[in-house]
């Protein structure tokens, strides 16, 4: 059965990613309040406004998308994690970069509401 809600995701994602997803969405929820939460394109997504982020869960990682720009402040300190055009992925055998993640989460939010940035370029 296909998830509705973020919370059916996180119960039907793989077992090693339930407590890395639950983590994420805690600071992704801290970060902005206000955004709905939902389910696209079979993923959780952040919206407010527009979409600000989108997670996923995989057999080894999981994937945070915050968009290439919304990432490109940050490809220094992103340098020891595997990324794509929009994402980077978080390994399930390695803590979360709590820190680093909530300040790509602010600058992508700051970006949504502020210069009215888009979700996919």
């Amino acid at each position: 059965m296909k998830p509705t809600t973020i919370e059916e995701y996180i119960s039907q994602a793989p077992e090693i990613a339930r407590e890395k997803l639950t983590e994420l969405r805690s600071i992704l929820k801290e970060v902005a309040p206000e955004a709905k939460e939902l389910i696209k394109w079979g993923h959780p997504v952040f919206e407010e406004k527009r979409i600000l982020f989108s997670i996923s869960a995989y057999k080894n990682h999981m994937n945070f998308m915050p968009t290439g720009p919304g990432l490109a402040p940050f490809s220094e300190e992103l340098k020891d994690f595997k990324t794509g055009q929009d994402t980077v992925q978080f390994p399930y055998d390695k803590p979360l970069p709590i820190e680093l993640i909530r300040r790509i989460a602010i600058q992508r939010r700051k970006d949504v509401l502020e210069n009215d940035a888009k979700w996919m370029y």
